[in-house]
């Protein structure tokens, strides 16, 4: 069980509870300390494709929302400890479109944000947040394309990272700092399950109040017990994996030094004029390893 503040972790809460609209304010906080401008979600999006992918279905979360200026956005919110992460952010895409098809809101749309919150490695980088957009530019030229798009009766131009989604990849196990900042307390909460009793960060407070694990039913609780259990299991493989890899990769860089070191003494040994046959019972390498230095 988790024993920080007894709060539910973040992944499991995104498949359960934060899908009910009364929770809504959880996530707006971390939308809204994300992207710099406050969030206010008006749906969670159900398309039919969507609705046919049970399992997909409750590891993303896809919200219809407006950003602080009333633009209309769409949001997809995915939680994963899955790996092929970039083939799933990417796949994960036409399925946003499809909603937006489904509802007849293209015209509506301002922006698309995708949100990937990672509890494995991925890659290399030094950072625990990572924000990318989509940008075409001229191969000869250098420019950046712009594209034609309709408001109202007029037709204005916009690059395409307007329009395209932008990316947010955020590496919870990277985090290893003192949180200080509502961006960190929120990263706090992501990779520990802690939230801090005083915390005025926006969605923290709310996330202490309805995430409770004293508050779910017996059975909640349980289910809840084995998906802890179930990654503590899942880590602990992960880095008996690392480990095993490590030790491998000494044992192997160790042997590759002791096969140069025989190769460097043979070189030697030739240069000083001693004969093959002996080089061979010395340094144990073979006559056509000792004639090819």
């Amino acid at each position: 069980m988790n024993d920080n503040n007894n709060i539910i972790r973040f992944d499991w809460a995104a498949k359960r509870i934060l899908r009910d609209k009364a929770n809504f304010g959880v996530l707006e906080g971390l939308l809204t300390v994300l992207i710099g401008e406050k969030i206010c979600i008006q749906q969670l999006l159900e398309s039919e494709s969507n609705q046919a992918y049970s399992d997909e279905k409750y590891y993303r979360l896809d919200l219809y929302a407006t950003n602080s200026q009333g633009d209309n956005i769409i949001i997809k919110i995915q939680p994963s400890r899955k790996l092929h992460y970039y083939e799933r952010i990417v796949l994960g895409e036409p399925q946003i479109i499809d909603m937006v098809s489904w509802q007849k809101r293209y015209e509506a749309i301002k922006k698309v944000y995708s949100i990937n919150i990672l509890y494995f490695d991925l890659g290399k980088g030094g950072d625990y947040l990572y924000h990318g957009t989509t940008r075409f530019v001229g191969v000869h030229t250098g420019d950046e394309l712009q594209v034609n798009y309709k408001e109202g009766d007029l037709i204005r131009m916009r690059i395409p990272s307007e329009i395209f989604p932008e990316y947010y990849i955020i590496r919870v196990n990277e985090f290893n700092k003192v949180a200080t900042t509502p961006l960190e307390e929120w990263m706090e909460y992501l990779k520990n399950g802690v939230i801090r009793e005083n915390t005025s960060t926006p969605g923290l407070e709310e996330a202490r109040k309805k995430l409770q694990y004293l508050s779910m039913s017996k059975q909640e609780r349980a289910a809840y017990d084995e998906y802890v259990n179930a990654i503590m299991i899942q880590n602990d493989v992960l880095d008996t994996a690392k480990l095993e890899g490590r030790a491998e990769g000494r044992a192997e860089g160790r042997a590759e030094g002791r096969a140069e070191e025989k190769k460097e003494n043979a070189r030697k040994m030739k240069a000083a004029g001693l004969a093959t046959p002996l080089i061979e019972q010395i340094t144990g390498l073979t006559a056509d390893e000792i004639n090819a230095l």
